[in-house]
C-alpha cells in the first residue's frame, strides 16, 4: 500500500495536485479491534464515539481492508449506516455481495461464489463424487462450503463429513477432525479457511501418519507460508489450490529492497527490521501496530528481539523469507489494485466539470472537500487499466471478474515446495461464462501410484448395471444391480435400464440391444436334413410300390377290391410324404397357406380311398353272415360306388380348405412372447375353427374307416386286407393321439419337427400296413397272385405267407357265399 501511494504521489496524471496520505490500524485479526479502529479512524481520536469527527485536516477518502471476510463484514455494517467507501483486498466472502447489507463496500478479490463454483465445477471434472469439507468458524469458510455444498450438489456430489475449525484453539476439536479424516472414505477434502485458523490443523495431522488425501485450498492459504512448510508435504504434496491472479509490479521488488530505518521515521520500518534480522535498533521507537501480520511476513518466525544491536548493513538478499519474493503477489496485487481503485475515482472526481456533473442540478464533488456517497458514486463506475494491462470495473454487487490461477503444490529440485500452475478458472459476465482449463500433464498427485485419487462412496456402475439406492445413505452410495433381461443401460451410472425394442434383446454383458434370434427349422441344419430325407425316403419307397403295381397291374391282388382306389392311395401317400418339407425352412405367407392344406387334403383322399374299399369289405362280412341256407349267392359291388365314396371324402375337404384359404387364410407370425431371447418365426394358423374342421373331418374318414376295418377283420379268406387296414388306422391313431401333448409342450423349431414327426410317422405306418404285404406276395410269394388263390377257389398250405383279401369264401350252415370284387 505504501509503495502505491508513494507511486502515484510522483504520478503527473492521476491527481497531479493532491498528495494521498495514510493511516494504518493493526486488527490482530479480531473483529473488537476492527470495530475499534474503524470508529477511531471515523472520529479521528482514540475515542470511538460515532457519529462525531473530532479531527480537523486532510478530508478522509475510503477505508481499504480489512484482511479477512469476517473482519471487513464488521467494519462494513459501520461504514455503510455513513455511505463511507470501503474498498477490501482480501475479503471474498459472498454475502458482502449483498448491496443491502454493505452498500459501501466494494473489492478488487473475485467473490467466493466464483471461487466456491469453481470448486465445484473442478471436483465434478476429476469425477470426484466423495468429497469431505472443512471450514473455518466465520463467515468466510461457512458461506463459501455453504455455495460449494450447493454447486456440487447439482452435480450428484454427495459430502462425506462437513467439519468446522474452533475459533478459539481447542484440542478436542482438533482432534475429533483428525479422526474424522482418518476414519473417512473420502480422498479429497475442501479446505475453506485463512491460514490462522487453519494453523492448528495441521500441527496436528503432522503428528499422525494420514496420507493418501487429497485437499483443496481457498486462496485464503493457497500461497500462505505459514501453511506451505516442507516438513507437512508428506500429507500436503500435491494439494490443489485456487489462487487470486498474480502480477509483477514494476520497481516493488527495488522498494523493498531500498526500505532502511535510515531512510524514514515510519515506525513500522523499525519494527520490521528487528523482526527480520532478530536484532534491537539503537533508537527506540514507540510500537507501531499494523494490518499486516508481522509474524506471517517473516515465515512464521516469532518475535523476539535480540540483545544484539542492529548495525544498519543488514541486507535483505542475506536471508529467505516471503518478504523478498516477488514471485508471488497475489494478495499484495490485490492491496496495489485497491490503491489504485480509490485513486482513480478521485481523480474521475477532480476532473468533473461544473454543469455536467452526476449530482443534482448536474452539480460536482470538491476534492478537498466532498461527502462519502460522492466518492462511492465514482467508484462504483470507475474504469481504468493498470500498468499490469489489467482492466478493472465493478458490477452492481461491487464485485470484479472472477479469475482465479490454479495451483499444485509440488517439491522443487528435492529442496523447497513450489506451486505450480496447473489450469486457470475464469468467471465473466456474472457468472454467464464460464471457462476452467486444467494441464493434466502438469499435476502431482500425492497417491501411491501417483494418479488422480479415487474420492467416491461406491464406484460408478458399468454400463449394463444400473443404480441401486441404499436405505438412509447419501444418493452416492449405491448398489450396482445388473438390468434386467431385455433392459440395458449404455452408459455409467445410469438411474435406470431401457427396455430394448421388440425386436431387440440385450446381450450378456446387458449394455447393448441385439437382434433377438430368428428361430424356424431350416433346410441347412442336421434336424431339418433328417426329416427331409425321411420324407423323400417315404416318397420313394411309396413310388417303388407304384411302380411295382404298375408292372404288376395285371394280377389278382393288384386288381382286387378296386385297383384304381390303390393308386389314389399311393399318390395321397406321395402327397403327404411331400407335404411334411414345406414345414421345413423359413416360413413364407405362400408356405404357411400350402403346408396345412395341402396335409389334409392328402389324409382326407388317403382316408376316403380306404373307406372305399372298407366298406366293401364291411358289406362282404353282413353278407357272409346272412342266412342264406337255401343256395348260394354272389354279391358284386361294383368299383364306381367306391370311387364315389373317396370323390365325396375329397370334395367335402376341398371345400373347407378353400374357405379356410379365403376366409380366414394363415400368415407369417414372429413368436416373441414364447422365448424372450428369440424371434419364432412361425406360422399363424388363423381361424382355429377352420383349423380344426379340416382335421376334424380327417379324424372322422379315419373312424369311419377303423370301424369298416375293424367289423371285416375276421372274413375267412387267403388274403384279408381289412385286418391290415384295421393295424394302419390303429398305427394312425397312436401316432396323432401321442402328437398332441407332444405338439402342446414344446416350442419353436422343435414344435414343427413334432409335427413332422406325426406326419411322417404315420404315413410309413399306413404304407406299411397296407402296402407291406402285398408287395411281399407280389415280389416274393408270386404263386399266390392267382385268382384261385385271392378269390378263395384254392387253399393254400403256405403259413409263412400272410392271408390275401377281396376274395371272402365262408362256408356258413353248409351254405357258401363267395363275394369276389375285381376290376372290370
Amino acid at each position: 500500500m505504501m509503495f502505491a501511494i508513494d507511486e502515484i504521489n510522483k504520478r503527473q496524471d492521476i491527481l497531479p495536485r493532491i498528495t494521498l496520505g495514510y493511516q494504518i490500524f493493526d486488527t490482530c485479526f479480531t473483529i473488537s479491534k476492527s470495530v475499534e479502529a474503524t470508529l477511531t479512524f471515523l472520529t479521528g481520536q482514540n475515542e470511538t464515539h460515532p457519529n462525531f469527527r473530532c479531527s480537523a485536516g486532510a478530508p478522509l477518502a475510503a477505508v481499504i481492508g480489512a484482511g479477512g471476510s469476517a473482519l471487513s463484514i464488521a467494519t462494513a455494517r459501520i461504514l455503510g449506516l455513513y455511505y463511507f467507501p470501503q474498498v477490501g483486498y482480501a475479503s471474498s466472502c459472498s454475502v458482502l455481495s449483498d448491496k443491502f447489507q454493505f452498500p459501501s463496500f466494494l473489492r478488487t478479490i473475485p467473490s467466493d461464489q466464483s471461487q466456491s463454483k469453481g470448486f465445484a465445477d473442478l471436483v465434478t471434472y476429476f469425477g470426484w463424487t466423495w468429497v469431505g469439507t472443512i471450514a473455518a468458524d466465520d463467515d468466510y469458510g461457512k458461506y463459501g462450503i455453504k455455495v460449494f455444498k450447493e454447486e456440487v450438489e447439482k452435480n450428484g456430489v454427495c459430502i462425506a463429513f462437513s467439519e468446522t475449525l474452533p475459533r478459539i484453539y481447542n484440542k478436542e476439536s482438533i482432534d475429533a477432525i483428525v479422526e474424522t479424516i482418518r476414519g473417512s472414505t473420502a480422498n479429497v477434502i475442501v479446505i475453506f479457511s485463512s491460514d490462522i485458523d487453519l494453523s492448528p490443523l495441521m500441527e496436528a495431522l503432522a503428528e499422525t501418519n494420514i496420507t493418501g488425501k487429497t485437499y483443496l485450498s481457498s486462496e485464503a492459504w493457497t500461497t500462505s507460508a505459514l501453511i506451505a512448510k516442507p516438513q507437512y508435504f508428506s500429507f500436503l504434496g500435491g494439494t490443489i489450490g485456487f489462487a487470486i491472479s498474480r502480477a509483477e509490479i514494476p520497481g516493488f521488488e527495488q522498494f523493498l529492497l531500498d526500505i532502511h530505518p535510515e531512510h524514514g521515521t515510519d515506525d513500522l520500518v523499525y519494527e520490521f527490521w528487528e523482526e527480520a534480522f532478530n536484532c534491537t535498533w539503537p533508537t527506540q521507537r514507540a510500537a507501531f501496530y499494523t494490518n499486516i501480520s508481522i509474524e506471517a511476513i517473516v515465515a512464521g518466525r516469532k518475535r523476539n528481539i535480540s540483545p544484539r544491536l542492529c548495525t544498519g548493513k543488514e541486507q535483505f538478499k542475506d536471508i529467505l523469507n516471503t518478504y523478498t519474493d516477488v514471485s508471488e503477489l497475489r494478495i499484495t496485487y490485490s492491496v496495489y489494485k485497491t490503491v489504485y481503485t480509490i485513486a482513480h475515482a478521485l481523480h474521475d472526481l477532480d476532473l468533473c466539470v461544473p454543469g455536467n456533473g452526476p449530482f443534482p442540478d448536474r452539480a460536482c464533488a470538491n476534492l478537498l472537500d466532498f461527502e462519502p456517497w460522492q466518492l462511492m458514486y465514482y467508484l462504483k463506475n470507475t474504469k481504468f487499466t493498470l500498468s499490469t494491462d489489467e482492466y478493472i470495473k465493478f458490477d452492481d454487487s461491487g464485485d470484479v471478474d472472477g479469475y482465479y490461477d490454479i495451483l499444485n503444490w509440488q517439491w522443487r529440485d528435492n529442496q523447497t515446495l513450489s506451486f505450480v500452475k496447473m489450469g486457470h478458472y475464469k468467471v465473466a459476465g456474472g457468472g454467464a461464462k464460464v471457462e476452467l482449463k486444467i494441464d493434466n500433464s502438469s499435476i502431482f498427485w500425492n497417491t501411491p501410484n501417483r494418479m488422480s485419487p479415487v474420492s467416491v462412496c461406491s464406484n460408478s456402475c458399468i454400463p449394463g448395471t444400473r443404480k441401486g439406492i441404499r436405505q438412509g445413505e447419501p444418493v452416492c452410495c449405491f448398489d450396482c444391480i445388473s438390468c434386467a433381461d431385455g433392459e440395458i443401460t449404455n452408459e455409467t451410472d445410469a438411474r435406470e435400464c431401457i427396455s430394448c425394442p421388440a425386436d431387440f434383446w440385450s446381450n450378456a454383458y446387458r449394455n447393448e440391444c441385439v437382434l433377438k434370434e430368428v428361430e424356424f427349422l431350416a433346410t441347412d441344419e442336421a434336424l431339418g436334413i433328417t426329416l427331409i430325407f425321411l420324407a423323400v425316403f417315404g416318397a420313394s419307397l411309396v413310388i417303388a410300390f407304384t411302380i411295382i403295381y404298375i408292372m404288376y397291374r395285371e394280377t389278382a391282388l393288384v386288381k382286387a377290391n378296386d385297383r384304381s382306389l390303390s393308386f389314389l392311395i399311393q399318390v395321397s401317400l406321395i402327397c403327404t410324404f411331400m407335404t411334411s418339407i414345406l414345414f421345413v425352412g423359413k416360413p413364407e405367407e405362400w408356405s404357411c397357406m400350402a403346408r396345412q392344406t395341402t396335409l389334409a387334403l392328402g389324409f382326407s383322399l388317403c382316408l376316403s380311398c380306404i373307406l372305399g374299399k372298407t366298406i366293401v369289405l364291411m358289406l362282404a362280412k353282413r353278407a357272409a353272415k346272412s342266412k342264406m341256407a337255401e343256395k348260394t349267392s354272389r354279391i358284386n359291388f361294383k368299383p364306381l360306388y367306391q370311387r364315389i365314396v373317396a370323390i365325396t371324402g375329397l370334395t367335402i375337404e376341398v371345400g373347407i380348405c378353400t374357405a379356410y384359404l379365403i376366409l380366414t387364410p394363415p400368415w407369417v407370425y414372429k413368436n416373441m412372447e414364447s422365448q424372450n431371447i428369440k424371434i419364432i418365426l412361425e406360422c399363424n394358423e388363423g381361424s382355429i375353427e377352420f383349423l380344426c374342421s379340416m382335421f376334424g373331418f380327417d379324424v372322422f374318414l379315419a373312424i369311419l374307416c377303423f370301424i369298416t376295418a375293424f367289423v371285416a377283420r375276421k372274413l375267412p379268406d387267403n388274403f384279408n386286407e381289412a385286418k391290415f387296414i384295421t393295424f394302419g388306422m390303429l398305427v394312425f391313431f397312436i401316432v396323432w393321439i401321442s402328437f398332441v401333448p407332444a405338439y402342446l409342450s414344446t416350442r419353436g423349431k422343435f414344435k414343427v419337427a413334432v409335427e413332422i414327426f406325426a406326419i411322417l410317422a404315420s404315413s410309413f405306418g399306413l404304407l406299411g400296413c397296407i402296402y407291406v404285404p402285398k408287395g411281399y406276395i407280389i415280389l416274393i410269394k408270386p404263386e399266390r397272385n392267382t385268382e384261385e388263390i385271392v378269390g378263395g377257389k384254392a387253399a393254400t398250405n403256405d403259413k409263412s405267407a400272410p392271408a390275401t383279401s377281396a376274395s371272402i369264401t365262408s362256408e356258413i350252415n353248409n351254405t357258401t357265399v363267395s363275394t369276389v370284387v375285381l376290376d372290370d
